[in-house]
Protein backbone atom coordinates (compact mmCIF):
# COMPACT_ATOMS: atom_id res chain seq x y z
CA UNK A 1 0.00 0.00 0.00
CA UNK A 2 1.18 3.57 -0.97
CA UNK A 3 -1.47 6.09 -1.44
CA UNK A 4 -4.33 5.91 -0.22
CA UNK A 5 -7.08 5.11 -3.23
CA UNK A 6 -9.41 8.15 -2.10
CA UNK A 7 -6.68 10.50 -2.07
CA UNK A 8 -5.37 9.56 -4.96
CA UNK A 9 -8.36 9.60 -6.62
CA UNK A 10 -9.04 13.11 -4.82
CA UNK A 11 -5.78 14.34 -5.73
CA UNK A 12 -5.72 13.42 -9.90
CA UNK A 13 -9.50 15.36 -9.99
CA UNK A 14 -8.67 18.23 -8.47
CA UNK A 15 -5.09 18.03 -10.96
CA UNK A 16 -3.16 18.24 -7.26
CA UNK A 17 0.30 17.88 -7.69
CA UNK A 18 2.52 16.50 -5.60
CA UNK A 19 6.13 14.82 -4.63
CA UNK A 20 6.05 11.56 -3.16
CA UNK A 21 9.02 11.34 -0.36
CA UNK A 22 9.45 7.75 0.59
CA UNK A 23 11.18 7.26 4.32
CA UNK A 24 11.86 3.51 6.88
CA UNK A 25 8.67 2.40 8.61
CA UNK A 26 7.69 4.83 11.49
CA UNK A 27 4.65 4.23 13.61
CA UNK A 28 3.28 8.30 13.66
CA UNK A 29 3.78 11.45 11.83
CA UNK A 30 6.44 12.39 14.03
CA UNK A 31 8.18 9.68 13.51
CA UNK A 32 7.72 10.16 9.52
CA UNK A 33 9.20 13.28 9.74
CA UNK A 34 12.29 12.44 11.97
CA UNK A 35 12.68 9.22 9.35
CA UNK A 36 12.41 11.95 6.19
CA UNK A 37 14.43 14.53 8.06
CA UNK A 38 11.06 17.04 7.14
CA UNK A 39 10.61 19.96 9.99
CA UNK A 40 7.81 18.83 12.47
CA UNK A 41 5.87 21.79 11.88
CA UNK A 42 5.92 21.11 8.33
CA UNK A 43 3.35 17.84 8.69
CA UNK A 44 -0.07 17.66 8.63
CA UNK A 45 -1.37 15.38 10.79
CA UNK A 46 -4.97 14.44 10.97
CA UNK A 47 -7.28 14.09 14.18
CA UNK A 48 -11.13 12.63 13.77
CA UNK A 49 -13.79 14.19 16.23
CA UNK A 50 -17.68 13.19 16.36
CA UNK A 51 -20.06 15.31 18.22
CA UNK A 52 -23.05 13.95 20.34
CA UNK A 53 -24.48 13.78 17.11
CA UNK A 54 -22.09 11.25 15.53
CA UNK A 55 -20.72 13.99 13.50
CA UNK A 56 -17.86 13.39 11.97
CA UNK A 57 -14.90 16.00 11.84
CA UNK A 58 -11.45 15.67 10.71
CA UNK A 59 -9.08 18.02 12.36
CA UNK A 60 -5.94 18.86 10.81
CA UNK A 61 -2.97 20.36 12.45
CA UNK A 62 1.26 20.59 12.92
CA UNK A 63 2.54 17.00 13.69
CA UNK A 64 4.43 18.45 16.19
CA UNK A 65 1.18 19.69 18.32
CA UNK A 66 -1.47 18.60 20.15
CA UNK A 67 -5.35 19.31 19.39
CA UNK A 68 -7.43 21.17 21.65
CA UNK A 69 -10.87 19.89 22.53
CA UNK A 70 -12.22 22.79 24.19
CA UNK A 71 -10.44 25.44 21.80
CA UNK A 72 -12.52 23.59 18.94
CA UNK A 73 -15.86 23.41 20.85
CA UNK A 74 -15.84 27.11 22.36
CA UNK A 75 -15.27 27.97 18.77
CA UNK A 76 -17.85 25.71 16.84
CA UNK A 77 -19.99 25.53 20.10
CA UNK A 78 -19.85 22.03 19.61
CA UNK A 79 -19.25 19.09 22.05
CA UNK A 80 -16.85 17.00 19.85
CA UNK A 81 -14.71 14.51 21.24
CA UNK A 82 -12.14 12.09 20.08
CA UNK A 83 -13.26 8.99 17.80
CA UNK A 84 -12.65 5.51 19.11
CA UNK A 85 -9.22 4.39 17.42
CA UNK A 86 -11.58 1.32 15.78
CA UNK A 87 -13.90 3.59 14.55
CA UNK A 88 -11.41 5.72 12.38
CA UNK A 89 -9.77 2.26 11.10
CA UNK A 90 -12.94 1.61 9.91
CA UNK A 91 -13.65 4.66 7.92
CA UNK A 92 -10.00 4.85 6.23
CA UNK A 93 -10.20 1.00 5.05
CA UNK A 94 -7.88 2.34 2.44
CA UNK A 95 -4.85 3.54 4.47
CA UNK A 96 -2.74 1.88 7.45
CA UNK A 97 -3.98 2.19 10.99
CA UNK A 98 -2.51 5.75 11.71
CA UNK A 99 -1.59 7.62 8.64
CA UNK A 100 -4.46 9.00 7.63
CA UNK A 101 -4.01 11.42 4.95
CA UNK A 102 -5.42 15.15 6.18
CA UNK A 103 -7.64 15.67 3.39
CA UNK A 104 -10.81 15.64 4.72
CA UNK A 105 -12.71 16.02 0.98
CA UNK A 106 -10.75 12.95 0.06
CA UNK A 107 -12.98 10.97 2.43
CA UNK A 108 -16.39 13.30 2.38
CA UNK A 109 -15.81 15.05 5.88
CA UNK A 110 -16.32 18.50 7.17
CA UNK A 111 -12.57 19.63 7.77
CA UNK A 112 -10.54 22.45 10.41
CA UNK A 113 -7.29 23.55 9.98
CA UNK A 114 -5.07 24.86 12.27
CA UNK A 115 -3.50 28.60 11.31
CA UNK A 116 -0.29 27.37 11.95
CA UNK A 117 -0.20 25.37 8.27
CA UNK A 118 -1.51 28.43 6.75
CA UNK A 119 1.66 30.22 6.46
CA UNK A 120 4.04 27.22 4.92
CA UNK A 121 5.76 27.01 1.42
CA UNK A 122 5.04 23.45 1.42
CA UNK A 123 2.89 20.88 3.32
CA UNK A 124 3.77 17.61 3.54
CA UNK A 125 0.92 14.67 4.36
CA UNK A 126 0.77 11.61 5.24
CA UNK A 127 -0.30 9.13 1.79
CA UNK A 128 -2.22 6.42 3.49
CA UNK A 129 0.87 4.02 5.01
CA UNK A 130 3.93 4.19 7.33
CA UNK A 131 6.69 4.73 4.03
CA UNK A 132 5.08 7.49 1.84
CA UNK A 133 4.69 11.20 2.49
CA UNK A 134 3.59 13.80 -0.10
CA UNK A 135 4.83 17.34 -0.15
CA UNK A 136 2.25 20.03 -1.22
CA UNK A 137 3.36 23.25 -2.40
CA UNK A 138 1.53 26.13 -0.53
CA UNK A 139 -0.98 27.21 -3.17
CA UNK A 140 -1.89 23.67 -3.87
CA UNK A 141 -2.50 23.39 -0.23
CA UNK A 142 -4.95 26.18 -0.17
CA UNK A 143 -6.63 24.69 -2.57
CA UNK A 144 -7.38 21.33 -0.61
CA UNK A 145 -8.52 23.39 2.26
CA UNK A 146 -10.41 25.76 1.15
CA UNK A 147 -13.66 25.14 2.44
CA UNK A 148 -12.28 24.42 5.97
CA UNK A 149 -12.76 26.42 9.01
CA UNK A 150 -9.39 28.15 10.41
CA UNK A 151 -8.54 28.47 13.41
CA UNK A 152 -5.94 28.45 15.97
CA UNK A 153 -7.06 24.99 18.09
CA UNK A 154 -3.67 23.41 18.90
CA UNK A 155 -0.61 23.74 20.82
CA UNK A 156 3.18 22.33 20.42
CA UNK A 157 4.60 18.72 22.66
CA UNK A 158 7.33 18.52 20.97
CA UNK A 159 10.24 21.19 21.07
Amino acid sequence: MTISTRLDCYLTEHNIPYQVIKHEHSASSVGSAIMAKIPLNQIAKAVILKDHEDRKLMAVLPAKNKVSLSAINDYLMGSYKLLKEQEVYQMFNDCEHGAIPPVGDAFNMHMICDEMLDHLDHVYIEAGDHRTLLRISHKDYETMVAKSKHLRFSSEIIH
